[in-house]
C-alpha cells in the first residue's frame, strides 16, 4: 500500500488539476465571458458553477455592481451669462450588456471611465451653458442632473453601460466672481433694508398721527362730558337753592349773608372798605340790636 502511495497522490493531483481547469465559479457580483481561442464563446450572467474546456477556453470576469465615477478636481463651466462656475460631480454606473462592453472598450474599465467622463462633462457643459448662475446654484439643479443622466445614459448604452445616476455634489463660484456677487448681494440687501426702514418710518408716523388724533378726540369728548356733568350739577344746585329760597326766603338770605361774612373775614389781616350803612351789614346790625334789647 505504501509502495502505491505516490501513484495515488499523483492520480489525486491530476484529478484536482483537471477539475480546477474544467470547472469555474461565477460570483453573484460578477459577469463572466468564456473565450475560445480568443473569441467570445459564451456570456454567463447568472451566478453558479460552469464548465469550460481546458487549454482552449479561458474565462474573464467583469464587475456587475454599481460603480462610482468621481471627479478628482472641480470642473469649470460657463453659464448663460458667461459666468464661470466650479462643479464637483459624480456618476453611478454599471455594466448592462457585458458582451457589448467587451466589444466597445475591450472590457477595460479605465477606457469606460474615460468615455463616461467625456460624455457627462459634455452634457454638463451644455446644460450649464443654457442656464443662469441662480438656476445652477439653487433653482434648477434637479433638472440639470436628470437631463444629463438621461442623455449620458443614451450614449453609454452604445458601450454596454447604464448610467444609474448623475449627481452634483457642489456648485461654487470662483473667488473673483464670488466677491462681485457678494458685493452685489450686499448692495441689494442694503437697498431692501433702506426701503423697509422708510416704510417703517412712514408707518410709525401714521400710527403716531392716528394716536394723536385719538388723544385729541378722547380729551375733547372727556371735556364735553365734564362740562355736561358740571352743567347738570350746577342746574341741580340752582334748583336746590331755588327750592330752599322758595320755602323760606328770609332764612336763605340770612344763610347767604353768613357765607359772605365767612368768606370776607377769613383772615385777621383782611381789610374791607364798605359803607357801614350798606346792606352788607344788615344782619350784623340786627344782631347787635337784638343783643342790646
Amino acid at each position: 500500500m505504501i509502495r502505491h502511495l505516490p501513484l495515488v497522490l499523483g492520480v489525486v493531483l491530476a484529478i484536482f488539476v483537471t477539475t480546477s481547469s474544467v470547472l469555474f465559479t461565477v460570483d453573484q457580483r460578477q459577469y463572466a465571458i468564456v473565450f475560445q481561442l480568443g473569441e467570445v464563446k459564451e456570456v454567463i450572467k447568472e451566478p453558479g458553477m460552469s464548465l469550460k474546456w481546458p487549454m482552449i477556453q479561458n474565462v474573464r470576469y467583469f464587475d456587475r455592481r454599481i460603480l462610482t465615477l468621481d471627479t478628482t478636481e472641480p470642473e469649470r463651466f460657463l453659464t448663460a451669462e458667461k459666468k464661470p462656475v466650479l462643479v464637483d460631480s459624480f456618476v453611478k454606473w454599471r455594466i448592462a450588456d457585458v458582451n457589448q462592453y467587451y466589444i466597445s472598450v475591450g472590457g477595460d474599465e479605465m477606457l469606460a471611465r474615460i468615455r463616461l467622463s467625456q460624455t457627462v462633462n459634455s452634457g454638463l457643459r451644455e446644460e450649464f451653458g443654457r442656464r443662469t448662475v441662480h438656476d445652477v446654484v439653487s433653482g434648477a439643479r434637479d433638472r440639470i442632473m436628470s437631463d444629463v443622466q438621461r442623455r449620458a445614459d443614451t450614449d453609454a448604452r452604445q458601450i454596454g453601460v447604464e448610467i444609474v445616476d448623475v449627481r452634483l455634489k457642489r456648485v461654487d463660484l470662483p473667488q473673483e466672481v464670488s466677491e462681485a456677487v457678494y458685493r452685489r448681494m450686499e448692495t441689494e440687501r442694503k437697498r431692501v433694508a433702506n426701503e423697509l426702514r422708510s416704510q417703517g418710518a412712514a408707518e410709525a408716523e401714521r400710527i403716531r398721527a392716528d394716536a394723536d388724533k385719538q388723544r385729541e378726540v378722547i380729551i375733547a369728548e372727556a371735556y364735553r362730558d365734564a362740562q355736561k356733568i358740571k352743567g347738570e350739577g350746577d342746574a341741580k344746585a340752582a334748583a336746590i337753592y331755588a327750592r330752599a329760597f322758595g320755602v323760606n326766603p328770609d332764612f336763605y338770605a340770612f344763610y347767604r349773608s353768613l357765607e359772605a361774612y365767612r368768606l370776607s373775614f377769613s383772615s385777621r389781616s383782611d381789610l374791607l372798605v364798605v359803607d357801614p350803612s350798606s346792606e352788607f351789614f344788615k344782619y350784623l346790625k340786627s344782631g347787635a340790636k337784638a343783643g342790646g334789647r
